[in-house]
Parts: structure tokens; sequence; C-alpha cells
């Protein structure tokens, strides 16, 4: 049997072979944007799985015009909350996603924000850019130091875990927030759990790793963020909803905090046009997983779980088992 896949934009071309080396006929959406909600339920039509992006809304109607072909939801991302999980496993739709194919690479990118933020990188190389530099001087572009400071992980997952390892080198205190208290990981980095206002208070440095639920919607607003240090800096590399934008705009410039470094937007891929005109912030174009070989292991790894799927096997990253 020849199966049908769709697949939402153009990805590394291994896991397309991957794909049609294994009995499947490929449809990929080749324009330069996301597809239309009408583009989507004319080709899922009739498809035994859908290779989607983050950026793709997998709604009741997506998935109601795919069935009863559909098998299997793979989402090239760790996160899910662009797909409606219970109607996918009421209609029996496996839901899969690429959880650790990312974590180094987005870790890496927290990292380098944090870097970007604290040593004022994005102002110096423009400054140097228009001419403006006449020398050393010992005034100039005077930042935050990062080694001693004190860390606060907001959702110590993986990603988050990782965050903390890679800040060792700098003896970097470390704080997070979790569900319950990781005891492999504090042996580790010598992580502390602690409250999120705690976190908050004691951080010179706060990344965001926490999933996008109800519960993180919004989690930092005006209240919290007036918690931080004025001198402290926030990271966000996990979902950008989890920050009410407005607000973080209003704490940047009342210099509530020092800065902000953002690879994620609350109404993505909007952002705030006040954001853009700061210039204590850092705006990247949602890029924590892209490096060459873990967009290609992402593109396998979603290859991998659609075959297993539409060959009566388990994949390795079931999301709604």
């Amino acid at each position: 049997m020849k199966f049908k896949v769709f697949v939402t934009r153009e990805i590394p071309k291994m896991g397309i072979a991957l794909l049609r080396k294994n009995g499947c006929s490929v449809d990929i959406f080749n324009a330069d944007r996301r597809p239309l909600k009408e583009e989507l339920l004319r080709h899922i039509r009739g498809k035994h799985a859908i290779l989607c992006l983050l950026t793709d809304k997998i709604d009741r109607d997506v998935i109601t015009a795919g069935l009863p072909a559909l098998k299997v939801i793979s989402n090239l991302a760790a996160g899910t909350d662009n797909i409606d999980l219970e109607f996918a496993a009421q209609n029996g739709i496996t839901v899969t996603n690429t959880p650790d194919a990312l974590t180094d690479a987005t870790a890496e990118l927290a990292g380098a924000l944090i870097f970007a933020c604290a040593r004022r990188i994005i102002e110096s190389d423009d400054f140097t850019r228009r001419g403006l530099f006449k020398g050393w001087e010992p005034m100039l572009f005077r930042g935050a130091d990062i080694h001693h400071q004190t860390l606060g992980i907001i959702g110590a997952g993986k990603i988050g875990q990782s965050v903390a390892e890679k800040s060792a080198g700098f003896n970097m205190k470390i704080l997070y927030t979790a569900h319950a208290r990781k005891k492999d990981f504090e042996a580790r980095t010598g992580a502390r759990k602690t409250t999120l206002q705690k976190l908050l208070k004691e951080s010179d440095f706060v990344s965001i790793h926490a999933p996008l639920t109800q519960e993180t919607r919004h989690m930092l607003t005006r209240k919290e963020l007036s918690i931080m240090k004025p001198a402290a800096y926030l990271i966000n590399t996990g979902r950008g909803p989890i920050i009410k934008e407005d607000d973080l705009v209003w704490a940047l410039k009342n210099r509530k905090i020092a800065g902000a470094g953002l690879d994620v937007y609350e109404f993505e891929p909007a952002i705030h046009k006040d954001l853009i005109d700061l210039p204590n912030v850092v705006l990247l174009p949602h890029i924590g997983s892209a490096t060459v070989k873990t967009r290609e292991t992402m593109s396998l790894t979603a290859a991998d779980n659609i075959i297993a799927v539409l060959h009566g096997y388990m994949p390795k990253y079931i999301v709604n088992a």
C-alpha cells in the first residue's frame, strides 16, 4: 500500500527521502509561508499522515477533514500546543513530536541570548558598523557580568536543564521551578528548586523553558516582572504567550528590568511594535533549533514517527498515548 503524507513546509530533504524510501507518497506545501486553513483542509484530505510545524494549527476542522484516512500527526517540534490532542485521540489518531533532537541547540541559543543581552553585543555591533568607534573607552558599552551570577530556570525540563548544565563553566548559581523536585539535576548542577516569586526576586538572568499550557499562559505579567531585579534580564526561547507582551514593554520602558532576549512572541509572527524600537531587547525569528544538524535530525525523527505508525509500530515519541 502506498501511504500518502502531507508535509506543510519544505524540510531537510533527508526526512522526505526517508518517507519515500518507506513507501510514502509525499505532498509538500512549497509556498514560502504557512498554509492557510483552507489549504490545510484541502491538502489533508485522503492523507494517512501530516508532518506539520508549530505554526500550523491542527484543530478539529483540520483533523475532521483528514478522516477517515488520517492516522498520525507528526509535529516537527517538541511542543504540541498547536494540535487538538484530545480530538485526535478521540479519533484514534496518534500525535508525535521531536523533543530530544532540539535540546542542545535550543539551550545554546538561550545561552547566546544571555550573552547578547549582558554584553550588549547587538548594540555594540550596530555602533561599530555606523562608524562611531573611535578607540577604546573605559565607559563604552559596559554590560553585566555572567560569571558567579544567579540563573533562574522557569521549567526545568530537558532544555532548561541543559541551559543550567552549560552555565556550569561560569560558576552560576542555579534556581529552578518545576512541578516536582529533580534530584539528579540538583546533584549535577547544584540547582535549587524554589517558587516562581523567589526565583524572579533573586535571579540575575531568568530563562523561560516551560511548555505553553493554560497554567503557564501569561505566567509573567506586570506583577511578576515587577518582582525582578532592575538589573536582571529575561530570556525566552520557550513559548511567547507565557509573557504578556504589553507588560514586558512596560517593564522595559520603565527599567523595571535591564533587558530581554526573545526568540518567541505572544502573537507570533507578529512582534509588538514597541519591542522593535527598544535598544535593550534582542529579537530573533524563532531559531532555537536552527542548526543544520538539529533540523536534519528533527526531519528524520518526524519521518520515523510517521513510518512507525503507518507500519503498525509504536513510534519513539508519542504524545497522546
